[in-house]
C-alpha cells in the first residue's frame, strides 16, 4: 500500500512529502471559499513527485454551481484526481446523497480526463449513502489500522488518522500503478 496525506488551508504549505506517493489538497468549499495556500501546497507535492489530488467540500444546495466553481478553481493537469468531501457542515447540515451523486457526475462531465472520487466517513458511507455511488473510487476515513477500513465496500484510500496531518493509504502496488490508474 502506498502512502499519502491530505491538507487544507490549516496545515502548513512547506509539508514534508518524504515516504509520501499522493497527496490530497482542499481547494474549495460552497461556492465562494478557495484554500489560501492552495498554490503553494500544489508546488510541494508537485516538487516531491506525489500524484496530486484536489478537493472540494460540499455543501447541500447549487450543486452544479459547486461543481463549476470547484473545476474553475483546482489546478488541472493530468493525472490530477478530483474529490468530493461529502460530511457534516459546519452549521450541522450536510449535502444529500442525490446531490452527492448529482456533483459528482457534474465534475466527471466538466473534466472527463480526471479521475472523479468520493471522500466521507464511514457513518456517512454506511448510513446516510443509499446508492453507493462513489465515481471512480471511494476515498474513505475510518480511524483504525491503516489499510483496514471497517466497510465492505471496495475502496481506493483510506484515511486512518488525522495527526499530525491526515494520513492515508492508497490500495494500489506502486506509485506508477496509483499514476497509471489516475490517468484514464
Amino acid at each position: 500500500m502506498l502512502r499519502g496525506i491530505d491538507v487544507s488551508s490549516y496545515q502548513s504549505s512547506s509539508f514534508d512529502t518524504d515516504g509520501l506517493s499522493f497527496v490530497f489538497i482542499k481547494a474549495t468549499e460552497g461556492r465562494s471559499y478557495v484554500n489560501s495556500k492552495l498554490g503553494a501546497q500544489t508546488k510541494t507535492a508537485r516538487d516531491g513527485d506525489c500524484v496530486v489530488g484536489f478537493y472540494h467540500f460540499l455543501w447541500p444546495g447549487h450543486i452544479t454551481a459547486q461543481a463549476e466553481y470547484f473545476v474553475s478553481k483546482a489546478p488541472e493537469k493530468s493525472g490530477d484526481i478530483l474529490a468530493v468531501d461529502w460530511e457534516t457542515t459546519g452549521d450541522g447540515t450536510h449535502a444529500s446523497n442525490s446531490e452527492k451523486d448529482r456533483f459528482i457526475r457534474k465534475v466527471k462531465e466538466l473534466r472527463p480526463h480526471h479521475r472523479v472520487i468520493l471522500y466521507c466517513n464511514r457513518n456517512f458511507w454506511l448510513n446516510i449513502d443509499t446508492t453507493s455511488y462513489a465515481g471512480d473510487g471511494l476515498w474513505i476515513a475510518d480511524y483504525v489500522t491503516a489499510g483496514k477500513p471497517r466497510i465492505k465496500a471496495k475502496w481506493r484510500f483510506h484515511q486512518y488518522s488525522s495527526s499530525p496531518h491526515d494520513k492515508n493509504v492508497a490500495k494500489f502496488d506502486s506509485r506508477a500503478d496509483l499514476r497509471d490508474w489516475a490517468t484514464p
